[in-house]
């Protein structure tokens, strides 16, 4: 009895380890982690500090700075380019891309950007003229006609055309994030080879997988970006938008 016994809890102990040891190989080799990135990402850069910087420097150019840094950028929150990435895994921790930014996006965000740079110009505008003893009116539709009356345009035409650049060109975005290519993924570096003319050129980014959020942050010396790099944001947070 007592040897029948031995037998049975010896087999299910065998039974236990076998199973077990097939549960791992499954999950190391077949079951979908945190290197499988397969789906349909949509991001958001955010822009608001460049924009927000780049408008401020102009300001202080022509000496008609009264807010700071700091009060610009809360005025200027918010604003974001949306980047698309899909990703398609062909064989464990490698795979092919497709990255996109969106035009519709870079243009809206454009367009906030500088509505809320006319604003602060436009009372900066009514501040000197104040100061001046204008006297006139210097509400927000008053100067706004004084505006478009000396230059032959609105404060917002204005500054897109004769002030600073506050975000970079959209063809400067799509150098930088569009493409197509292959991919592979290694302690938690995402390695991406875009297809640029004929030209392999290699972009490394950390990365970390959260269920359905992936983070994105660009390395040091990252061919794709060249001499540009500084314009663009250092990391970037990616939803999945379709499932695996």
């Amino acid at each position: 009895m007592r040897k029948n016994v031995k037998n049975v809890i010896c087999a299910l102990l065998v039974l236990s380890l076998a199973l077990s040891t097939a549960l791992l190989a499954y999950l190391h080799f077949f079951a979908p982690g945190s290197r499988d990135l397969t789906g349909e990402w949509t991001g958001q850069l955010d822009m608001t500090g460049q924009a927000a910087a780049r408008a401020y420097g102009w300001l202080q150019d022509i000496d008609a700075v009264s807010i700071t840094l700091e009060e610009m950028e809360e005025r200027m929150r918010d604003l974001t380019i949306q980047v698309s990435l899909t990703i398609e895994e062909t064989e464990r921790s490698r795979g092919n891309f497709r990255c996109s930014v969106s035009p519709e996006s870079y243009e809206t965000c454009k367009q906030a950007a500088y509505e809320v740079f006319a604003e602060d110009f436009r009372g900066l505008v009514a501040e000197r003229l104040r100061m001046a003893g204008y006297g006139g009116g210097t509400d927000g539709e008053a100067v706004e006609a004084l505006i478009t009356e000396t230059f032959g345009m609105s404060t917002v035409s204005y500054l897109m055309t004769s002030g600073p650049a506050l975000l970079p060109s959209l063809e400067e975005l799509q150098a930088g994030y569009d493409g197509s290519g292959t991919y592979e993924v290694s302690e938690g570096v995402l390695l991406r080879q875009f297809d640029v003319g004929g030209t392999v050129v290699t972009k490394a980014e950390r990365y970390i997988r959260e269920e359905d959020c992936l983070i994105l942050t660009g390395e040091a010396g990252d061919e794709v970006f060249g001499e540009s790099a500084g314009q663009y944001p250092a990391a970037y947070f990616l939803e999945r938008t379709e499932n695996e």
